[in-house]
Order: structure tokens, then C-alpha cells, then sequence
């Protein structure tokens, strides 16, 4: 296993931060790490490569205990921490130059340009880092990152602020650098999720309520559907409402609804029968696939048993 934590807890005096949590990324896996702000990611992602102690518990990563290897699993692990620390009066080479040096790196010069092109930096490696755009500081973010050329990859909300098209670069970059490293991402961005994630773990509270593979999420909601209705005219909502299993109408726009179920049952039949009773016609019949939105929601506000 590339990352092992077992049973980790970490107070803060009275604030208990993490709760008992366990979990195991293999070699090669891109890991979602979620929970809204407060649940515990930073703190995981900051006992995980070193910078703070657990209160209890154990973490090895590549086999090593970070306890008793510090030194040896910083020199494995490669860490963008959310506010991306970074020298801004130091040019790209020079600030390069500079890690490489800390990790005493052989033949520093090739190995500096060989990461300054596998991140994309080649057009920007002769300017001050402060004169960069965000999408480019967080290159040189990632660069810093991968110099050494580390097993682990722990990343902590690496896209924030960026605008569409420097997400889509960061995105890809991410997912090409996880074909050939392990990767735990920390994001709020469902959509990354969905797009490079081969497992979402789900922390809220301190507590894991999720760890699934990002294919099966969705199982987890598995008594919960939503229909997605539009009608050639109006229709009386109580009767929609009236229908065995319907929690939830909305209605965004017109004659269209999103009917949720939460009992699980499938209202399609119920749905058509009422528009023909109603001599209206049904345009759009569908159910709809459960959005990671949704599962994230779900698990995010409901009660931790204790």
C-alpha cells in the first residue's frame, strides 16, 4: 500500500478534529478526499506527510512509519498545500534550483527542466514567480511538488481560484502525473471529482462516512431517485404531490419538475398516468442519475453516530 492509516485520531486540547479514522490509498489510485470546511482534510493531509502529529493512531506510507521515518517519507511524498507557499521575488528557475538543492538532488539542471516541461512551465521559466498568473503559480506549485520525483502525491485544493480553462490544464496535468504516481486530492469541486477520481473518500466531522469507488458512489443512495417531468401544459402539483413515494417537488422553470423519491420506488408509470387523467401530454419522462452533489449533501449533513 502506497498510504496506510490506522484508527488516527488528532485533538486540538478540547476540539477533537479527527475521530478514529482508517483508510488505504494503493499504489497508482487519484483518491478524492472530501468533507465541507472543518471536517479533518487538512489536518489527514498534514499528519499524513509529517507536519504535525497524530494524537493517536498509525500512518505508513510506502511501508514507512511516519513516526520513526520522518526524513525518509518526506523525501517520498511530494505535498501542494492549499495556499501554495511560494517565494514570489525568486524567478521559476531560481526557486526550482532552490528545492532541488533542499532535496540534494544529482544533476539538478536536467531534472529541473525536464519538470518545468512535464508541468507546462517552458513559456514562464524565466520570470518572477510574483509575476504569474494563478494557473501558473500553481504549476510551479506542482513542479516544487514533483521535483524529487516522489511515490506520493497529496494535494490540497489544488484548483482553487483558477478560472474554466486553467482548470482544465491543472485537471488534465493531475490526471496524466496519476497514471505514473499515487494521488490524494483534497477538492470541492464535484466536478473534478467525477472527472479524474478513481475512489472518493467522504470525511465529515472527523469521522469517514464514505469510501467508495467513484463509479459506485451513487449506490449509496440507492433508496433515493429523481424523475425529471415536463408537461405540454399546467398541472395541479398537489396531485403530484399525492403520489405514493414522492418526497420533494421542484420546479425551475415552465411545466418542467424534478420529482425526488426517496423511498426508491420508480413513479414513472404514476407520473404518466396523471398527466393522461390531466388530458395532458408528458415531453420529457426520464430518471435522472444522482449527482455526486447530492450523495456529498447527504452524507455531509446527516448525524455521526457516536
Amino acid at each position: 500500500m502506497s498510504i496506510v492509516v490506522e484508527r488516527v485520531s488528532k485533538h486540538y486540547g478540547e476540539q477533537k478534529a479527527l475521530d478514529n479514522v482508517s483508510f488505504e490509498i494503493h499504489p497508482g489510485e487519484i483518491i478524492g478526499f472530501l468533507g465541507p470546511n472543518g471536517a479533518g482534510k487538512s489536518t489527514m493531509m498534514k499528519i499524513i506527510t509529517g507536519f504535525i502529529p497524530a494524537t493517536n493512531g498509525k500512518v505508513t506510507v510506502t511501508g514507512l512509519n511516519i513516526e520513526e521515518n520522518p526524513l525518509a517519507i518526506k523525501r517520498k511524498i511530494g505535498y501542494l498545500a492549499e495556499q501554495n507557499p511560494l517565494y514570489y521575488d525568486m524567478y521559476v528557475r531560481e526557486y526550482l534550483a532552490f528545492i532541488a538543492g533542499i532535496f540534494k538532488l544529482d544533476n539538478q539542471k536536467k531534472r529541473i527542466n525536464e519538470i518545468i516541461e512535464t508541468v507546462g512551465l517552458t513559456v514562464e521559466q524565466n520570470k518572477k514567480i510574483g509575476a504569474l498568473s494563478k494557473g501558473y503559480k500553481q504549476r510551479v506549485g506542482l513542479a516544487q511538488a514533483l521535483l524529487h520525483d516522489p511515490e506520493v502525491l497529496i494535494l490540497d485544493e489544488p484548483t482553487t481560484g483558477l478560472d474554466p480553462n486553467q482548470l482544465e490544464e491543472i485537471r488534465g496535468l493531475i490526471k496524466k502525473i496519476g497514471g505514473q504516481k499515487t494521488v490524494m486530492l483534497s477538492t470541492h469541486i464535484m466536478q473534478e471529482v467525477e472527472a479524474i477520481c478513481d475512489r472518493v473518500i467522504i470525511i465529515n466531522k472527523g469521522k469517514i462516512v464514505a469510501n467508495e469507488k467513484a463509479s459506485n458512489l451513487s449506490s449509496l443512495l440507492s433508496s433515493q431517485s429523481v424523475i425529471k417531468v415536463e408537461f405540454d401544459g399546467d398541472i395541479d402539483v398537489s396531485k403530484l404531490k399525492k403520489i405514493s413515494g414522492v418526497s420533494t417537488i421542484e420546479n425551475p422553470s415552465g411545466n418542467l419538475y424534478f420529482i425526488k423519491s426517496e423511498s426508491g420506488k420508480d413513479i414513472r408509470n404514476d407520473i404518466f398516468q396523471l398527466a393522461v387523467s390531466e388530458n395532458l401530454s408528458v415531453i420529457t419522462l426520464q430518471k435522472e442519475a444522482i449527482k455526486l452533489e447530492d450523495i456529498f449533501k447527504q452524507l455531509t449533513t446527516q448525524e455521526i453516530e457516536q
